[in-house]
């Protein structure tokens, strides 16, 4: 699910308290955040209940892009209680991302 910067504390921050939250930062205009995104939704949809992902635009909240450092894109960055705890930049392979969240849920 996409959402805007004002949805952030309460999407991300507050719900990171409860269950992992997986942001994905994005651009419309970034090819590699078009083939990264649909690879994590396949893997969020198979892992349902086990983290929250959520897409951010990083041109429509720079405020929040900027606050979290995200400096190209896509970047993508594991919340839990409210901090981040781990992250990655660029497309990896799906097999990869599987991995990267087995060690960090």
């Amino acid at each position: 699910m996409e959402i805007s910067g004002d949805e952030f504390e309460e999407k991300v921050i507050k719900q990171s308290k409860k269950m992992p939250v997986v942001v994905d930062f994005f651009a419309d205009w970034c090819v590699p955040c078009g083939i990264l995104g649909p690879v994590l939704e396949k893997i969020a949809i198979e892992n349902e209940g086990k983290f929250v992902l959520v897409k951010l635009d990083i041109d429509k909240n720079p405020d929040i892009s900027k606050k979290y450092a995200v400096t190209a894109v896509p970047a993508v960055k594991l919340f839990k209680d409210g901090n981040v705890v781990n992250e990655f930049i660029g497309v990896l392979p799906e097999a990869s991302i599987r991995e990267w969240l087995k060690k960090n849920l």
